[in-house]
């Protein structure tokens, strides 16, 4: 029968900490328990990761007052007689995998939440791994990944141009790429969060922001859809947004008719009063009178003639946002078709002196 000494060294050997990089590049694809109280999760959590609480957000205030207003021993003897009832509980709610026992653990500080359930889940069978400095010290990790150095290539194009189809292409291709629309839920126009479900927090754009530009090869050019700073509720970082703003843009000019084309097949199943709803919220740049028109060909179920009143507006805000750039780093490509794969093609043949000539930017 194994002592008691001998089942502490075990879990011992079986927790093992990590500094936010080596855990980020460890924990992929892997399953990643906060524990953290559900209000702490909420405002911010890292990408894939799962809610395991050990305290409510009531127990946890509980906790804190006892620790200011009576000492560290009382606190610490209340969260015990809390947590020793759910230890089972959290034990089936981690899900330990025989065939792969490997579990990330993280808690606000890395302190003794993440190391309590880190020593539980040893005990049990896991091979845990705990956040040194916990969520607190990925987060410093996250803001300091959006200032490294990239070779931004901005995919830029009118509304309606397939740029998010032929960036997938691009990736399809070898192409390294951020999807900034899929990390945000948000297609960043007003229409851009009729296909999303919940809204994200600001924080839990940032990380899976700083999670996807850590599995990047900085040496090599990195393809980012053209988009406004503010995607839906969140917004793109300072620092990542200033890369963006210097990165040379390769511009995709389509026809009118395809552009069409590609909103319909993007937009034309959405329920016509949210569509309807969308436009009310562009009136002031829209116009009284366009509005109008446009709701009412929506209602009638003529969605060509609404986007041949909104095309023009898009194509205003974007040709302006486009002069911002310098035209020496503006590369134009013609495209006569839908297919994305076709495109992303024509798009790598022209740019690839571009591609060829770009070095990593330095660090200011």
């Amino acid at each position: 029968m194994m002592s008691s000494s001998d089942a502490g060294e075990r879990s011992e050997t079986r927790v093992h900490r990590l500094e936010a990089e080596a855990f980020i590049r460890a924990a992929r694809g892997k399953r990643i328990l906060d524990v953290r109280t559900p209000g702490e999760f909420a405002k911010g959590h890292l990408p894939g990761a799962s809610n395991l609480p050990l305290f409510s957000d009531a127990e946890r205030a509980e906790i804190g007052t006892l620790y200011k207003q009576v000492g560290r021993e009382q606190a610490i003897l209340r969260g015990l007689e809390i947590v020793g009832p759910k230890m089972e509980q959290l034990v089936r709610a981690a899900h330990i995998d025989v065939a792969d026992p490997a579990v990330y653990v993280h808690c606000w500080r890395g302190g003794m939440r993440s190391e309590s359930l880190a020593w539980l889940l040893g005990l049990s069978g896991a091979r845990a791994h705990v956040l040194i400095g916990g969520y607190k010290a990925f987060r410093n990790f996250a803001l300091k990944k959006f200032a490294q150095p990239l070779r931004l290539i901005i995919l830029g194009g009118r509304t309606g141009s397939g740029k998010t189809g032929i960036l997938h292409a691009l990736q399809r291709l070898g192409e390294q790429i951020i999807d900034l629309e899929e990390l945000a839920l948000h297609k960043g126009s007003v229409f851009g969060g009729l296909h999303s479900g919940q809204p994200i927090t600001q924080q839990t754009f940032e990380n899976a922001l700083a999670v996807a530009l850590e599995e990047l090869d900085p040496s090599r050019p990195v393809w980012v859809e053209d988009e406004s700073q503010r995607i839906g509720r969140v917004r793109i970082p300072d620092d990542f947004w200033r890369q963006m703003a210097h990165a040379p843009a390769v511009v995709v000019e389509m026809p009118v008719v395809l552009r069409k084309q590609i909103i319909l097949a993007d937009y034309g199943d959405i329920d016509r009063d949210q569509l309807s709803e969308a436009v009310q919220r562009i009136e002031k740049h829209l116009g009284g009178l366009r509005t109008r028109q446009v709701i009412e060909a929506i209602a009638c179920g003529n969605l060509d003639k609404a986007c041949d009143l909104l095309i023009p507006y898009y194509d205003k805000r974007y040709d302006y946002a486009l002069q911002r750039r310098h035209e020496e780093d503006i590369l134009s490509v013609r495209c006569e078709t839908c297919v994305a794969e076709d495109n992303a093609a024509k798009i790598l043949q022209a740019a690839e002196a571009l591609l060829n000539g770009m070095t990593t930017p330095p660090l200011s």
